[in-house]
């Protein structure tokens, strides 16, 4: 780190640098080397999903839209017209519907882990992009603070 910087950390942050966080340190050394520090998260947390990850997120997506709600809603009244009208003598589901209970009891305990995955991943996502936010911003802030360094000097 250069001694211009050094002088800039200890002045406008209050602290010498190597006093600083390391993601901070981070965010001086970019500034020295006149570095971009924002890129695209998305796109980096995208690239490093498996298989299994991407697939929990699209069952998660699909799941939480009101297609599957309406579609859900729609087999269960099919169901239970076709098992209590229809089929009325020889349904082999009958009222109370043990059968259907079993299927749906089934499929809520393979989608809850699933979205719980997904959630716990978008949390990630999330603690990452504040991550950044924050050195953005302060890359930012030290910029500032030393133009106006400048424009005072």
């Amino acid at each position: 780190m250069n001694s211009d910087l050094q002088r800039l950390a200890e002045r406008l942050l209050n602290q010498g640098a190597g006093s600083l966080p390391e993601r901070d340190q981070k965010v001086l050394n970019r500034i020295a080397k006149r570095a971009h520090i924002s890129r695209d998260l998305e796109q980096e947390f995208s690239a490093q999903l498996t298989f299994g990850e991407r697939l929990s997120d699209r069952v998660a997506e699909i799941d939480g839209s009101w297609g599957f709600i309406i579609g859900l809603g729609a087999f269960l009244v099919v169901w239970a017209i076709f098992n209590s009208i229809i089929l009325a003598t020889n349904a082999f589901d009958p009222y109370p519907y043990i059968f259907l209970n079993l299927l749906l009891s089934m499929i809520a305990a393979i989608q809850a882990p699933v979205i719980m995955m997904s959630q716990n991943r978008q949390a990630e996502k999330g603690r990452l992009a504040v991550s950044h936010d924050y050195e953005v911003n302060l890359k930012a802030e030290i910029e500032i603070m030393a133009l106006h360094e400048k424009l005072v000097d």
